[in-house]
């Protein structure tokens, strides 16, 4: 659970000069991926913060800029991963506004929430009239729609300008989806079949937040890998990584503690003050994934890779049997075709590697 780092690492000496590279991290405005941020302006890279809230981002910037100094340049993008058509939406205006992308960093995401579901679909208009409407009633747990199905269609979405970029003489185009441990919660024997497989409560469970987390990390691991083996097989030289952080010392932690009993919430501030490090080294296991050169340099065992809060990857290179299962990954990819299908963000029938 607590991270603890490789003695010899050294973010300002052992990450790849990034000028000229073109880089997004979803979150980017507070905790983690602030400081993954942080890390990666001061080594030249343009750097996207994709957050939902302008005000907070603006503010992060500005924090940013005070903190200098820093050789690279920071912008602010607008995303919404509660609402799939705007994560798709978000990822159409970066296309629409750089002509390369090397590196994604899906950040972002809900913890402990309560249960919720949403409805999700889209009607297409046309002058005001409307020209092709389904008419759904796609409910969709809320903690899976965020730390999942959103930056599934918002990553599918940016990799025909991956691809171009990776197509490019000593490009290095990296996918990094920040999960966690979480999915050892989850009891063995996962299923993605269907929406209702995407919506359990786990009600009965010991932690039903905890484990409801847990299966949307266990997804974003599971996608993380039949995504990197889908472009292996079409050969196309963009790594794919998935790491848990660990346990760090954020302003989450602070709102999770706020919702406790006075003895578990004084535990467990106790415990993230005493024990758990700062976002500046929580970051390290994403800046490594995202920047470090030994990454490229052993690109085969860094593929499809689960990298642990020391930021190397672990010996079952996985939380759990299911995160590595690979007919259970395929399942999942299918059932994410289908669901995004209906919600009417997918162009085709597939979450397509090469776009025709």
């Amino acid at each position: 659970m607590f991270s603890i780092f490789s003695k010899g690492f050294n973010p300002d000496k052992d990450l790849q000069d990034l000028t000229g590279k073109v880089v997004i991290v979803t979150g980017g405005n507070a905790g983690i991926g602030f400081a993954t941020v942080e890390h990666l302006l001061k080594h030249g890279a343009k750097v996207y913060i994709g957050a939902r809230s302008e005000e907070k981002a603006q503010a992060a910037i500005e924090r940013l800029k005070a903190n200098g100094p820093n050789s690279g340049e920071v912008q602010y993008l607008n995303l919404d991963l509660s609402d799939v058509t705007k994560a798709k939406a978000s990822a159409e205006h970066v296309l629409s506004n750089e002509t390369r992308l090397d590196i994604l960093i899906n950040n972002a995401a809900q913890t402990l929430i309560p249960y919720g579901k949403s409805y999700h679909g889209m009607q297409c208009f046309t002058s005001a009239v409307i020209v092709s409407s389904k008419s759904l009633t796609i409910d969709i747990q809320d903690i899976m729609v965020v730390n999942y199905l959103s930056p599934v269609i918002f990553t599918h979405t940016l990799l025909p300008l991956m691809t171009k970029t990776a197509s490019e003489a000593n490009a290095d185009v990296r996918i990094v989806n920040v999960a966690s441990g979480s999915p050892i919660a989850v009891k063995s024997g996962a299923r993605f079949r269907n929406i209702d497989d995407f919506n359990l409560e786990y009600a009965n469970a010991l932690l039903p937040k905890f484990t409801r987390y847990g299966l949307s990390k266990l997804a974003l691991i599971s996608w993380s890998k039949e995504l990197q083996r889908r472009l292996v097989a079409e050969d196309i030289p963009i790594i794919v990584t998935s790491l848990n952080p660990g346990g760090v010392h954020t302003d989450g932690n602070k709102a999770f503690a706020a919702q406790q009993n006075f003895v578990v919430k004084n535990l467990f501030l106790l415990l993230s003050y005493s024990a758990f490090p700062s976002p500046t080294k929580g970051a390290y296991p994403s800046i490594i994934a995202a920047a470090s050169p030994e990454v490229r340099a052993n690109s085969k065992a860094y593929m499809g890779a689960y990298l642990e809060p020391s930021g190397k990857i672990g010996k079952s290179n996985s939380p759990t049997a299911d995160c590595c299962n690979e007919e259970l990954s395929q399942e999942l990819w299918i059932t994410t075709e289908g669901i995004l299908k209906d919600i009417g963000v997918l162009e085709g029938d597939h979450l397509q590697i090469i776009q025709n």
